[in-house]
């Protein structure tokens, strides 16, 4: 068995291969150097500090893997079953994982810094390291777009003593996810932090110094801000470039079957090969079997357990059928959501304490419950859970 991604996902898949009975060779590929390690606290406690720098993930002393790392996969024969990683090693394989997660938008503008000149985006342990350095008390941070990792960072930085502005090209942060209810009660939170949330904008072009160092963007809407460091939230990509030319169209992710089976065009199974987490477009039952994006922690760790025992049962392996979740942490309050939110057409409102920063929300679609979230009310989610359960099991 090779795996393709060492981080959460091929991790988990690993462990579930050995705990389900799986004694053969075990290999692990990674493109980065860093043993598995935890993503999540990287734009939250990492940055403020609350957290060590290593947030590795716990590896099973019985694991047996041969370990790959810092040798990205470049190329995929799914007929003659090898990958081929970026030092020129082939690896053959009965049955392969594609883990490789996604990589952050950048880029988006022509001539757009880079770090060096203070514009960071943030998807790994790396990244967070640079980032980290550069939030220094008393400097300027720009966030562009106000999604989940945009507002994290945005309020690592004014805990950090930053003069942060956040813009979002939405009317409201977070009204694609989780509809304009949920986003007007979050922009609260985020000016009561002291955030200069601009909404209706986005970077039009960044301004440098003579020494090619930040000094703030023009806006869309004609305004400037002045910043000494930027961080782009727009979003990620599936990162599966590397798998062009072996006949799977993965740009928007490895298109699978109920049961993670990577699929050809024409809808075949790919021999011996699976596909989960941030890399893999899984159908998902409350969507009716469409496969959207959800680049979720909680996603990677069923994916990947599903898709080793595809791997190991083949056609008796029970088909995924997870209910999705999420959550999100800033200023002081942790945002906690299940299902699909972003499917409703109605949203309806339980309850909305501003002052006592309780919220609870349900989202249906064609008067059937698609999602659920809440802040400040995480205990009250456990009936939807069951609700939405009932439904895709």
């Amino acid at each position: 068995m090779v795996i393709v991604g060492a981080s959460l996902a091929g991790l988990r898949a690993a462990e579930t291969l050995r705990a389900e009975g799986f004694t053969g060779s075990l290999t692990l590929v990674g493109a980065e150097q860093h043993a598995p390690y935890d993503r999540p606290p990287l734009s939250k406690r990492f940055l403020t500090g609350q957290v060590p720098a290593d947030t590795a993930l716990p590896v099973p002393d019985g694991l047996r893997a041969c370990w790959r790392l810092g040798r990205a996969a470049v190329r995929l024969d799914p007929y003659s079953r090898i990958v081929t990683l970026a030092d020129g090693t082939g690896l053959p394989y009965d049955g392969l994982l594609i883990a490789t997660g996604a990589a952050a938008l950048s880029g988006v503008l022509p001539g757009e810094p880079g770090p060096e000149q203070g514009v960071f985006t943030l998807r790994g342990r790396d990244d967070a390291t640079a980032l980290r350095a550069a939030l220094t008390p008393g400097r300027k941070l720009l966030v562009v777009g106000a999604g989940f990792l945009g507002g994290e960072v945005a309020a690592a930085g004014r805990a950090l003593g930053l003069h942060v502005t956040l813009v979002e090209a939405g009317p409201v942060p977070l009204a694609r996810a989780v509809g304009t209810e949920v986003g007007a009660f979050v922009e609260t939170l985020h000016r009561e932090a002291g955030i200069d949330l601009r909404t209706g904008t986005t970077v039009a072009a960044y301004r440098t110094g003579p020494d090619g160092r930040l000094t703030g963007a023009r806006l869309t809407d004609g305004r400037t801000v002045a910043a000494d460091v930027a961080v782009l939230a727009l979003g990620a990509v599936p990162a599966t470039g590397w798998l062009a030319g072996s006949g799977i169209e993965a740009a928007g992710g490895v298109p699978t079957d109920s049961r993670l089976r990577a699929l050809f065009p024409c809808g075949n199974a790919v021999p011996g090969v699976v596909a989960a987490g941030d890399a893999a477009r899984v159908p998902q039952p409350l969507a009716g079997g469409a496969a959207p994006a959800l680049g979720h922690w909680s996603g990677a760790v069923e994916q990947g357990a599903a898709a080793a025992r595809t791997l190991l049962r083949g056609e008796a392996a029970p088909a995924f059928a997870e209910v999705p979740s999420f959550w999100s942490d800033f200023h002081g309050v942790r945002l906690r959501s299940v299902g699909l939110p972003a499917l409703g057409d109605t949203v309806k409102v339980h309850e909305c304490d501003r002052e006592a920063r309780r919220l609870e929300v349900s989202y249906h679609l064609d008067g059937r419950l698609v999602g659920a979230l809440t802040i400040g009310r995480t205990s009250r989610l456990a009936s939807y859970r069951r609700t939405l359960a009932d439904r895709v099991l």
